[in-house]
């Protein structure tokens, strides 16, 4: 559905992003992640033809997304910063989107009307950031885009609204296969909802996996040996923790054969314990220049 393949871009010379590729299947939730000034944000700009690529291709279903306003009309974006004009209204604002989006339906922003209660004749400019978070997701999903991409799109969202948003989201990915691209630094919120995950460091992607073969191939060993603890050069170690005779170890590898190799050392017992997707990014990014504490428990 969404294919970035090589994509560079640089400001005055610093490399924000650098050979970037990415695959976002039709129907899916993905999610970015990375630390605060990894690119995220740069690359969802070129996503939605904001920006020019130095270097690469952003297509959506194989037709280029930069003027092109053909594919733009299907592709909806939310940043984390809403503006709206501020001398109109919400009513204001349908028109508009009205004029824009050929597709904006009349009847799902009745129909949403009541789930979020907002005041139609109130300037926009009075109303509180979670307001504006509000009105932008009625807008958006009234345009019933093909790709929603969002940028930290929950912020300022109390926990009502996110689970109200995230149901609205849900619906459109279950009845008309909407994909939706998210960034997020709420990484457990990401968890719950996502079907693929990538991470980006340094305006590079590290990883990039679907969540489900994500937490199978990074997970916590549980260990108790009798005496002094065997040498564990035969795992992918990422990590470890030893408290008396029991040792917990963040291993990376196909987790039967990290199985096999981890009861091949004859624990007393051997347990596996889930990673979060936190701890997951953590682990991943630990040997990037981060000053990552090994203690796990």
């Amino acid at each position: 559905m969404i294919e970035v393949q090589g994509l560079c871009k640089t400001f005055d010379g610093f490399p924000a992003l650098n050979n970037v590729s990415i695959n976002v299947p039709k129907g899916s939730i993905y999610g970015i992640v990375g630390p605060n000034g990894s690119g995220k944000t740069t690359l969802i700009k070129h996503m939605v033809g904001i920006l020019i690529p130095d270097q690469g291709t952003i297509r959506i279903e194989d037709e280029e997304v930069y003027d092109n306003p053909a594919v733009k009309k299907r592709v909806a974006y939310i940043p984390d910063d809403i503006y709206f004009f501020p001398q109109d209204n919400l009513d204001d604002m349908v028109s508009f989107y009205r004029r824009v989006y050929p597709e904006f339906n009349m009847e799902r922003w009745q129909k949403l009307l009541p789930v979020f209660s907002l005041d139609n004749k109130r300037a926009l400019r009075r109303f509180s950031r979670g307001m504006k978070k509000h009105a932008a997701f009625m807008l958006t999903l009234s345009m019933m885009p093909d790709v929603l991409v969002l940028d930290e799109p929950m912020d300022g969202l109390d926990p009502v609204a996110r689970r109200k948003v995230w149901s609205l989201l849900f619906q459109d990915v279950a009845e008309r296969q909407t994909t939706v691209f998210v960034s997020s630094h709420n990484l457990r919120e990401l968890e719950d909802v996502c079907d693929h995950v990538g991470i980006l460091h340094r305006g590079e992607v590290v990883l990039e996996r679907g969540l489900d073969e994500l937490q199978n191939n990074i997970f916590k060993l549980q260990m108790g040996f009798h005496g002094e603890a065997p040498d564990f050069s035969s795992l992918n170690v990422l990590a470890d923790n030893r408290v008396g005779s029991v040792v917990q170890l963040v291993v990376r590898g196909e987790r039967e054969r990290v199985l096999q190799q981890a009861a091949a050392l004859q624990p007393l017992m051997l347990d596996v314990l889930p990673l979060s997707l936190e701890e997951i990014f953590i682990y991943e990014l630990g040997g990037l220049d981060y000053e990552i504490s090994t203690a796990i428990i």
